[in-house]
């Protein structure tokens, strides 16, 4: 692992645990926006370059923004004064631990770690392009189809309703 990634990783963690933590929905939204970021830098680190400029298209670029818009457009103005962590968090971060060590412990005795990796085709933007429009074009067209339905439905539900009053 290479510094870059140590500290890439770090920050993306940093900033998604303040995502999960902060109480004010607009700061957990930029910090969300950070992460997501965090995510596609370590995408482009990786040699991953589609993978990682999709990211930053289409959560930085597109999810982010609406999450801020849908905060602004739907939030009261108070912070609650409830406690950020819910009563059982520490059995959760046992618990978490557990499982962890115990898919880390199955992924270091199962041998695929020492297994020889098949060579990898290259993947261009140009394949994945020609392979969507070609052989998974029904599954697109069906997420594009599910991605207006939900927008759609995001506008309905930041709408105000202002119906004059029927006195």
């Amino acid at each position: 692992m290479s510094p870059t990634f140590l500290i890439l990783a770090f920050a993306t963690l940093l900033s998604a645990a303040a995502a999960m933590s902060l109480r004010n929905l607009v700061h957990c939204a930029l910090s969300l926006v950070v992460t997501f970021a965090g995510l596609a830098a370590l995408y482009l680190q990786l040699h991953a370059q589609f993978v990682g400029f999709a990211q930053v298209l289409v959560y930085v670029g597109a999810v982010a923004i609406l999450i801020v818009f849908a905060i602004l457009l739907t939030r009261s103005g108070d912070t609650p004064n409830q406690a950020v962590l819910a009563p059982g968090w520490m059995a959760g971060i046992i618990i978490s631990a557990v499982v962890f060590a115990a898919l880390g412990w199955a992924v270091l005795s199962s041998g695929a770690l020492v297994a020889s990796t098949p060579e990898v085709p290259e993947v261009t933007v140009k394949n994945i392009g020609d392979a969507l429009m070609t052989k998974y074009i029904l599954p697109l067209e069906v997420v594009g189809v599910l991605l207006t339905a939900a927008m759609i439905g995001a506008v309905i539900i930041a709408m105000k309703d202002e119906r004059p009053d029927a006195k």
